[in-house]
């Protein structure tokens, strides 16, 4: 019954976010805009956006993953469907869980498609790319999860997007310098194997974690 009911849940915002297939493009696009802007801003030179390349590809994808953090339950909590999920016969941090890994797929996994792409705008060496698509790998899932406890503190207050990004920018600040640091390190010719292994303990915490904290945090929403 787990798995049919996150095959529904799943198949649901697939078909909604196909509906605002403009909408699923905001991330991918404003991660874009924020690597055009910094290659302009410091000149076009490639010796000094190599230097940074690290530092804003992983800026860049943290922004862009606040702008879809606010409308996580949001839209769910606005029809109902919240009710619903405490009713359902599945426990709740399941579907939570199902959420987040929807979410991540659909923000972040482009922008981890897309960052090849963005790192030679960026004249990121290639022998620090694989490090860099690493820590983006362990990172962004960590993101979400960590995105997910603040959203749903957060789903029963309206206009809570200010809010939500001065919640989560604290707990993003240890997987942002985790993640630039991991690619430093490499740059550096260190063993990167440190923060990347950092950044896998803290996924797994997050993924046994921040769906019972999410949970907990819907069901003090509701009451």
């Amino acid at each position: 019954m787990m798995w049919s009911a996150a095959k529904a849940l799943a198949a649901r915002d697939l078909r909604l976010l196909w509906r605002r297939r403009g909408d699923s493009l905001q991330p991918a696009l404003f991660a874009l805009l924020v690597v055009v802007l910094f290659a302009l801003a410091l000149g076009g030179e490639a010796r000094a956006l190599s230097n940074v390349a690290a530092a804003v590809l992983w800026l860049a994808v943290l922004l862009a993953g606040l702008l879809a953090l606010d409308t996580l339950f949001r839209g769910d909590a606005e029809d109902g469907s919240l009710e619903q999920w405490l009713l359902a016969p599945v426990p709740l941090a399941w579907l939570v869980t199902v959420r987040v890994f929807t979410h991540w797929a659909t923000t972040a996994l482009p922008l981890l498609l897309i960052t090849p792409l963005l790192a030679e705008l960026l004249h990121l060496p290639r022998e620090q790319l694989p490090v860099l698509l690493a820590s983006l790998a362990l990172g962004t899932p960590l993101l979400s999860l960590l995105g997910a406890v603040v959203a749903a503190l957060t789903v029963g207050m309206r206009r809570s997007g200010i809010l939500v990004a001065l919640l989560a920018l604290p707990l993003y600040v240890p997987v942002l310098v985790f993640g630039a640091g991991s690619v430093a390190a490499a740059a550096q010719g260190l063993d990167p194997s440190g923060a990347l292994l950092l950044l896998g303990a803290g996924l797994v915490m997050a993924l046994v974690l921040a769906p019972l904290a999410a949970a907990a945090a819907i069901r003090i929403a509701l009451s």
